[in-house]
């Protein structure tokens, strides 16, 4: 039985330091939101930037502890079977009162099509409700970690919606946009009263929150800025307030200058590429009639041929930890002595791919993004440049996230970089969603499986991982699913990257192990 209550664990969760004198907080980012819709992209900066102003029934603290949000308590009262207590007394932005209907109506509209964010609720069999603020989650097997899944899930007004024709979710892959792609009505502590995208999103505290605010922000204005240069030049000149990433190369220049500080630490996001294993022929290769990486030894030959711990020192300056797993050490189920690589050795890897019938290599297309990742253009440069000494001539196209994410999640790519960190913190969320048979049969699993890798041994595990709650036969369970996707080299992880995040000396905030930059735990001093 799980039970939890909001009035200590969120004042603990909260307590940084007492309100000051109300500020306006400016920040950047590389990259912007793609739309306001929290269903429309599962991506960091959109759903935590969205977790501003929207709310899910449950919700992270600055240590990334689960704490109470519109859920009071909950409880389990059978193996599927979870029943929560509503706050009551929230309304939305609108004034709108957020009852159990709101629930529902967002769990349906999570699942229809062109929505991003499915497999938060993959679990979840159906949602009753008991009354206005009481409702029962079945899910469709026991689920011990059901709160980390709803972490991020944020809870809609019905009511506005429907008023404004956004019954739909916003489908960025396909261009699609209604009224939610640019408007907010969320339970936040704060609001949306202005959005340019690309350009600025302004909030302001939403005055009828339903917490204790511990923040002295009168106004906090988002501005994305792409070019690593102008973002730092605007920190170190007054102009921002934090600002991230800050590019590893400008560290000491910040330390060293009056008034702003680096906050770097472990990032749980690890950086990866993955290969169409999928499709007969390749989308983007000089490789006429078959896919070489449908070729465990294609596969394998890549795998080598790249230098981790030369892109770790050379790009990275020293600060990322190279990966040989798909998850941090920060996440659940994480072992150690299974996160070794196999050896980097071009020669191995030309000898590879003259085994598998490429002895003079072959042409393929890779898809990176230039303002998501740390030096994420860079680093695919180096992957590319490692590749033709091995013979493969890697035609590179670096883009802008929006770019980027709407030809990748189209599944329009033969070779690509993507970071993950699991919302849940646990190993199922990247087993489940990177690692899992894509298949008709359930459509969430494998949702962001782009590359088609699958092994139905894997599936089985993660099925079982999912409801297994004796952690050491879990632990077995974790260690044969990722054991069998590094021997087949399913996917090509590079690192985890570090968290780099510049601010005023006279700001107080919260740096989470997430990368999400949370409003709630921002003071700004004199």
């Amino acid at each position: 039985m799980t039970r939890s209550t909001s009035s200590l664990m969120l004042a603990a969760s909260l307590a940084l330091s007492a309100p000051v004198g109300a500020e306006t907080f400016r920040w950047a980012f590389q990259g912007d939101m793609q739309a306001l819709d929290p269903y429309s992209l599962n991506e960091t900066l959109t759903l935590g930037t969205l977790g501003n102003v929207y709310e899910g029934l449950v919700m992270r603290d600055k240590d990334l502890n689960i704490i109470p949000a519109l859920a009071t308590e909950w409880e389990l009262v059978e193996p599927t079977v979870w029943r929560f207590k509503l706050r009551e007394g929230v309304t939305f932005h609108n004034g709108n009162p957020f009852t159990a209907d709101d629930v529902i109506f967002s769990l349906e509209r999570t699942r229809k099509e062109g929505s991003d964010v499915p497999t938060k609720v993959a679990s979840i069999q159906e949602i009753n409700k008991i009354d206005d603020h009481s409702i029962e989650i079945i899910t469709k097997a026991p689920n011990p970690i059901l709160t980390s899944d709803l972490s991020d899930w944020y809870i809609m007004d019905q009511e506005w919606a429907e008023e404004h024709g956004a019954e739909d979710p916003v489908d960025v892959r396909a261009g699609v946009e209604n009224y939610a792609t640019r408007h907010a009505n969320g339970t936040g502590p704060f609001m949306v009263v202005d959005r340019e995208p690309d350009v600025r999103t302004v909030l302001k505290p939403f005055d009828n929150w339903w917490g204790e605010p511990i923040h002295n922000l009168t106004e906090a204005v988002f501005t994305p800025i792409s070019s690593d240069a102008t973002r730092v030049a605007a920190l170190l000149s007054g102009e921002l307030d934090m600002a991230y990433p800050i590019p590893l190369q400008d560290g000491r220049r910040l330390e060293a200058t009056p008034g702003v500080s680096l906050l770097a630490g472990p990032e749980a996001r690890t950086i990866f590429l993955g290969m169409d294993q999928l499709r007969d022929e390749l989308l983007e290769s000089s490789v006429e009639g078959k896919n070489p990486f449908q070729d465990l030894r294609v596969r394998q030959a890549f795998y080598q041929a790249i230098d981790v711990e030369a892109i770790k020192d050379k790009i990275m300056r020293g600060a990322s930890l190279p990966a040989a797993l798909m998850v941090a050490p920060q996440v659940n189920g994480f072992n150690a002595e299974m996160n070794e690589r196999y050896p980097y050795d071009p020669e191995a890897a030309r000898a590879l791919l003259a085994e598998a019938g490429y002895p003079e290599g072959f042409r393929v297309g890779m898809d990176c993004p230039n303002d998501r990742y740390v030096n994420d253009e860079a680093i695919c440069q180096a992957v590319a440049a490692m590749l033709a000494q091995i013979g493969v001539d890697v035609e590179l196209l670096a883009q802008t996230k929006s770019k980027y994410f709407a030809k990748i999640l189209a599944f329009d790519t033969s070779f690509y970089m993507l970071g993950w960190t699991p919302s849940t913190f646990d190993a199922h969320n990247p087993l489940f969603n990177l690692i899992n048979c894509r298949g008709e049969d359930d459509p969430d699993r494998g949702k962001f499986n782009l590359g088609g890798y699958c092994n139905e041994r894997v599936d089985e595990l993660t099925v079982q991982i999912q409801s297994e709650i004796d952690p050491e036969k879990r632990q077995v369970m974790i260690d044969e699913a990722f054991g069998l996707h590094k021997e087949e080299f399913g996917h090509i992880p590079l690192h985890q990257q570090p968290l780099s995040w510049g601010k005023k000396d006279s700001v107080e905030l919260a740096q989470r192990a997430d990368n999400v930059f949370d409003l709630r735990y921002v003071v700004v001093g004199e």
